[in-house]
């Protein structure tokens, strides 16, 4: 009898150290691959600013982030101010992001909490394959169709505006937003659900009160990627409107988008040259509204969270 409880504690010693070095290979596996994550992002980031240092110290970053002129091609006067690009991006998303947050939410709220199930097994995949078609897509479609319904619409002699742009664009937003928003609705527990019922509440005002609060942080989450796919997006908008680098926010107007700016000039800069350096920086500023948008959202998510607690 010692001599099997002897083996069965031979066996349970053995049997806990190899779990212990299981958990320390995944351990140090998953360490890795997130360190390796989080390298590429210096790498980035390092690549990006170490392209751009010459441009901001011949120009200087206070001509080139207010300057109103961008003109990196002009043989006597080159000039290299971003304002008008930073205008032409803010102004696209906000005009898709107007467009594509009520639609979004809307879809949403139907999705969870209205629609019949077998109407949302059909409705979410189907809104959820939207978001794998191609960009260039959208860009033919805004070119070749959405243009034409704009300018008659208006009355504008063509519709490769801006406008144009931020209905492609939201058409873009809808189905990540739609997606990510509906999962955090979703993931409300039932009980809360059951809980405002038993007090007396309305199925709406369940809805306002209570499911919605508590997936705010999921919602806000939602909107914010959508809005930095509209900020991020190259093709569509190169496709969408005619390439000006206005410092207008005329949505009936011709502007010119910071990617859009990276796509088109990359291949004729010089490499090495200021032209080439500019395009780094407007890289830059790229990354750093990335970043601020990226703070700001786990901050608003972090301050719902904890008020809703």
């Amino acid at each position: 009898m010692k001599y099997i409880d002897k083996i069965g504690w031979l066996n349970r010693t053995q049997g806990q150290s190899k779990g212990r070095f299981f958990d320390g290979a995944s351990h140090t596996v998953l360490f890795t691959i997130t360190l390796i994550s989080a390298s590429v992002l210096v790498a980035v980031a390092a690549f990006l600013i170490l392209g751009s240092l010459q441009a901001f110290n011949v120009i200087g970053p206070v001509e080139m982030l207010f300057g109103d002129t961008w003109r990196p091609t002009s043989f006597h006067n080159p000039a290299f101010g971003m304002l008008p690009l930073m205008a032409g991006t803010f102004l696209v998303s906000f005009l898709a992001s107007i467009i594509a947050i009520p639609i979004g939410l809307g879809c949403t709220i139907y999705l969870a909490e209205i629609a019949h199930p077998r109407i949302r097994a059909f409705l979410k995949p189907a809104i959820e394959l939207l978001a794998g078609i191609p960009s260039v897509v959208y860009g033919l479609f805004a070119m070749l169709i959405l243009q034409g319904w704009v300018a008659q619409l208006f009355g504008l002699q063509h519709g490769y505006v801006a406008l144009n742009g931020g209905l492609i664009l939201a058409v873009m937003m809808v189905p990540i937003m739609v997606s990510l928003a509906e999962d955090a609705i979703s993931a409300v527990p039932l009980e809360l659900r059951e809980a405002s019922y038993a007090l007396g509440a309305t199925r709406w005002e369940t809805m306002r009160s209570v499911v919605l609060p508590a997936a705010m942080s999921g919602i806000l989450a939602a909107i914010i990627l959508s809005i930095m796919r509209a900020v991020g997006e190259t093709m569509a908008v190169l496709m969408a409107f005619n390439q000006t680098p206005l410092p207008t926010l005329d949505p009936f107007s011709g502007v010119q988008t910071m990617t859009a700016t990276i796509a088109i000039e990359m291949g004729e800069a010089a490499v090495g040259g200021l032209h080439y350096s500019a395009l780094f920086a407007v890289g830059v500023m790229l990354f750093m509204i990335t970043l601020v948008m990226n703070t700001v959202a786990n901050r608003i998510m972090l301050r719902y969270s904890e008020a809703y607690r």
